[in-house]
């Protein structure tokens, strides 16, 4: 079964962040974490799908959230990207 890593952001009231995750339905973990029913760390925020990557394994996936979670970089891009896009 098909799963998904996915970068999510949003622009709140504490500035611009980035989510990391993993899921086998992204649209449907992206309604959970709006609603504030996804990771505690996104509750109260409004967030976007900024980038998605697919896998054709669920420990694919995971193994490429932990590298992700750590790669700074790219966040700041995807961030960058996001809060242009906002402008």
């Amino acid at each position: 079964m098909p799963s998904f890593v996915y970068v999510l952001a949003s622009d709140g009231k504490g500035g611009p962040r980035t989510y990391v995750g993993w899921t086998l339905d992204v649209e449907k973990r992206l309604a959970a974490h709006n609603a504030g029913r996804g990771a505690r760390s996104t509750k109260g925020r409004h967030w976007q799908i900024v980038h998605v990557e697919k896998f054709r394994t669920r420990i694919l996936a995971m193994r490429r959230e932990w590298h992700l979670k750590r790669d700074r970089k790219l966040r700041k891009t995807l961030l960058a990207g996001f809060v242009q896009r906002r402008l």
